[in-house]
């Protein structure tokens, strides 16, 4: 299938690792033009150099954490280069916990990790892909927007958030011809993975490898994904064929979700 988006321009957070890395990976081999961003440099420049054609391609060095210097950044670089046509919302998720047990700032920080970074994105992109008539916006959540995931208390509250604010937002763009959807990834083989396995292993005073095959087996896929299948799905949903799918969420969990 031609997907229709060479010489394209995507914005790809999270970049230098996991489905960020992989998205980037996969968008470059339809030909678009890359933009990576991330907060380490060194990481950014060693994936930039894996890109098909690195030439074609740059990186932004923002760290989420810190949401106007992300706007500062990324507003520079379209004003010196150019707009985009596509773009990827991935950051790494808070830390898990019973949501008891949060405080405030654990909940303040991922508001402003998911929510205002992913809003300020929005703000400086969207104008561009109206005049353009064309616009991708695809945010990278976790299923727990469906189903709250155990000792993940902060991260279900702040999904949860994240994908009414997508829900919200694709139906006040659609009619400039810009989808906004949301891709849920259920356990995928990434860092992420391995740190809640491991805290979910020593809290139930287990091996990791215990643990490992008992969450590979929530799925009735029975086993993780890789990073590249979640990179796919988020490939075709910013693409020309995907321009009637806006405002849903899909799940990329092997089965995992219980509801449809």
């Amino acid at each position: 299938m031609d997907l229709k988006i060479k010489n394209k321009n995507a914005l790809v957070c999270g970049s230098t690792q996991g489905i960020g890395k992989a998205t980037a990976i996969a968008l470059a081999q339809e030909g678009v033009n890359v933009t990576l961003v991330a907060r380490n440099r060194d990481k950014l420049k060693a994936v930039l150099a894996e890109l098909p054609n690195p030439e074609q391609h740059s990186y932004i060095v923002a760290d989420f954490a810190n949401p106007r210097d992300l706007q500062e950044q990324v507003i520079k670089f379209i004003e010196r280069n150019h707009g985009f046509h596509i773009v990827i919302n991935n950051t790494g998720g808070p830390r898990s916990g019973a949501i008891v047990t949060a405080s405030l700032e654990e909940f303040e920080n991922a508001f402003t990790m998911h929510i205002k970074c992913n809003h300020i994105l929005a703000k400086a992109t969207i104008p561009f892909m109206k005049t353009e008539g064309f616009g991708r916006i695809v945010n990278v959540i976790s299923t727990s927007v469906k189903e709250p995931i155990p000792g993940l208390g902060v991260s279900n509250t702040i999904r949860g958030a994240v994908g009414n604010w997508s829900k919200t937002l694709s139906n006040e763009v659609a009619p400039f011809g810009i989808t906004v959807n949301n891709v849920l990834p259920g356990f995928t083989d990434t860092e992420r993975l391995a740190e809640i396995i491991k805290i979910k292993a020593n809290a139930e005073n287990t091996s990791i490898e215990n643990m490992t095959e008992t969450m590979k087996n929530y799925a009735p896929a029975k086993r993780f994904a890789q990073p590249e299948e979640t990179a796919n799905v988020i490939t075709f949903l910013a693409s020309e064929a995907a321009s009637y799918v806006t405002g849903i969420n899909i799940p990329v969990d092997g089965g995992r979700t219980k509801s449809l």
